[in-house]
């Protein structure tokens, strides 16, 4: 029972790195088949083709950064001490953790859809290529950045963290 609070902030981190991962990966497999089909009539529009299948993947990078403040607020790359959270801080960092990952998945697959539309638009019309295909991928990462900020509010306002170091268990013979 001890450590029920920090397998609750774990729970919590690797639910933001799992699941924007894997929105991540999604939202890229759909913008990158578009960009297949339209690079083998098209291939001079491979540099454009490649941003619009790599923004999906940003909401993973979000997760992850989700989930390492919790494992470095934890104590995890930092030896020399141990942090124990109750089971009710533990809950905090999960609910914390949720804004990136739930944003995070469902804005991915969302921005991989458009992302694709916008590579068969570009491969019709090059001019519009940037006007609705950038920016319309863009409005939908604004909410994946919302959620990343949420999360990051929270892990820094619900718990006292330099107070839970200082309460921290020290570990000795380092």
């Amino acid at each position: 029972m001890e450590f029920l609070g920090n397998a609750f902030a774990l729970i919590g981190a690797a639910m933001a790195v799992f699941m924007a991962g894997s929105g991540s990966a999604i939202g890229i497999g759909i913008a990158g088949r578009a960009a297949a089909g339209v690079l083998t009539e098209k291939p001079e529009r491979y540099g454009l083709n490649f941003i619009m299948v790599v923004l999906p993947g940003t909401q993973g990078f979000y997760g992850f950064l989700g989930g390492f403040l919790v494992m470095q607020n934890l104590g995890f790359f930092d030896t020399s001490y141990k942090i124990m959270l109750t089971w009710q801080q533990g809950l905090v960092v999960l609910a914390a953790c949720l804004p990136v990952a739930v944003a995070g998945l469902i804005s991915a697959i969302h921005q991989g859809k458009v992302c694709a539309g916008g590579i068969v638009m570009a491969a019709k019309r090059p001019e519009m290529a940037f006007k609705a295909g950038v920016v319309y991928a863009v409005m939908v990462e604004v909410y994946a950045v919302l959620g990343l900020l949420v999360t990051l509010f929270m892990l820094n306002s619900g718990l006292d963290w330099a107070a839970l170091k200082a309460a921290a268990t020290v570990v000795t013979g380092q």
